[in-house]
């Protein structure tokens, strides 16, 4: 599941081995994509795949062209499965172009990767199950069922002891009038599945929202869940590994700025006390342990005026917030998520230079390139660095995410200035 929240106002809305399916562990990696230098060693119960070895990523955009970039200069190959011709991925590491629910493709994918991992969590049921059985799948499927439903993922996050904000089941407009009346208004409706970037929800200020919300948004076909409005001050997010031998580690907070529902800005180190840090990133290992995640997990959180945390939603994957480890840190979380699936020890995640990631969107695009071409006399003043990635996607397309800018400076101030002074984007005010 994708970003989607609410913003408005400042306020938020509320391992084992693998088995094949006679129970027996999974022996083997497939033979195709086996080598003697990607040869697999023992681990206990888990599976450690060595550089050589061949990494398999349901998805081509651009979370599996950053994985495949960080794991190619490890030593690694990847092979990826997504429908679009000229895909991010695609560009960078070998391609079977079919749908997603090609199980015919989803079987040549196992055959030529030794392990299997995925860039996004919408993935069929039927090809999830099958890869399963016929190949080795450290992260399961548990974990994506559990963040495919809203639902269930309040739930599982409540059993690991983290708090989210009060919701409810809706399943008629007179549960939502209920409902409604129980949390005051304004509360939000989201469908329980997917939805991203402020898609399928509907913040309801007025009895009189209530029937219109219900029928729009039952349209979808799925459940609906009716969140309470939380007053927050900031947003947070801390992405945690955690590795099939149950290493954990979390990379530091980053504070996220939103703009239209589409996240515009990680600051890193967030603006916030020590202990609140402690606390968000004691949170997030919680719950990778708690949902016995495998690769990484990314939690998003609100802070409040009176200093509490409640987590909103979870993405198991590499995630947009987590961008700013790419330069910044001493592992990024794309080699941290390669190493974790692989079965290797986790990379140190420590901070090394303050920094704003800022998203690209289709509008920025040409000034950014522009501005890439000439000597910038505001990085020399300000002492900052820019570091841009692009993702290859073929058309730039008005708020579509085409890239995003690491800012490397000696403070936050000084990155943000950076990105003011560009004139490239829009700042909300007060950042």
């Amino acid at each position: 599941m994708s970003s989607d929240k609410l913003r408005a106002d400042r306020d938020f809305a509320g391992s084992e081995p693998v088995q094949s399916a006679g129970g027996q562990p999974f022996a083997g990696a497939p033979g195709e994509a086996s080598s003697e230098a990607g040869a697999i060693a023992a681990a206990g119960d888990a599976r450690v795949l060595l550089p050589g070895s061949t990494v398999g990523i349901l998805g081509g955009g651009q979370l599996g062209r950053m994985m495949a970039l960080a794991g190619s200069a490890m030593g690694y190959r990847f092979v990826a499965l997504d429908p679009a011709d000229d895909s991010p991925c695609g560009q960078v590491a070998d391609q079977i172009v079919a749908a997603y629910d090609d199980q015919e493709a989803a079987r040549e994918l196992a055959r030529r990767a030794d392990v299997i991992t995925y860039e996004f969590e919408n993935v069929d049921a039927g090809v999830a199950a099958m890869l399963m059985e016929e190949s080795y799948v450290p992260q399961g499927s548990e974990l994506l069922y559990t963040t495919q439903h809203r639902l269930r993922e309040k739930r599982a996050i409540e059993a690991a002891g983290a708090r989210v904000a009060p919701y409810a089941e809706i399943r008629s407009v007179d549960d939502l009038r209920e409902a409604a009346a129980s949390f005051g208004l304004p509360c939000v409706l989201k469908t329980a599945t997917g939805g991203y970037d402020g898609k399928g929800q509907w913040v309801i200020r007025s009895e009189a929202e209530i029937p219109e919300a219900f029928e729009t948004l039952s349209r979808a076909g799925t459940e609906l869940v009716l969140e309470q409005f939380i007053r927050f001050t900031k947003e947070l997010s801390v992405i945690a590994a955690r590795s099939p031998q149950g290493e954990t580690k979390a990379f530091p907070v980053a504070e996220n700025i939103h703009v239209d529902n589409i996240l515009h800005l990680s600051i890193v180190p967030a603006r916030i006390d020590a202990a609140v840090q402690a606390e968000a990133e004691r949170l997030a290992v919680r719950i990778a342990e708690g949902l016995g995640a495998v690769g990484l997990i990314a939690v998003e959180l609100f802070l409040t005026e009176d200093g509490e945390l409640f987590v909103n939603e979870l993405a198991p994957r590499p995630h947009n917030s987590g961008h700013y480890t790419m330069e910044a840190c001493r592992t990024s979380q794309f080699e941290q998520h390669v190493r974790a699936v692989c079965g290797l020890p986790l990379g140190d995640t420590a901070l090394l230079t303050p920094v704003v990631m800022v998203n690209v969107l289709g509008e920025h695009v040409a000034p950014l390139l522009a501005r890439m071409g000439r000597q910038d006399e505001a990085e020399r003043r300000l002492g900052t660095s820019a570091k841009v990635h692009l993702y290859g996607k073929s058309e730039a397309k008005s708020r579509r995410k085409m890239g995003h800018v690491n800012v490397l400076a000696s403070g936050c101030d000084a990155a943000l200035s950076w990105i003011r002074e560009t004139g490239i984007w829009e700042m909300p005010d007060g950042v």
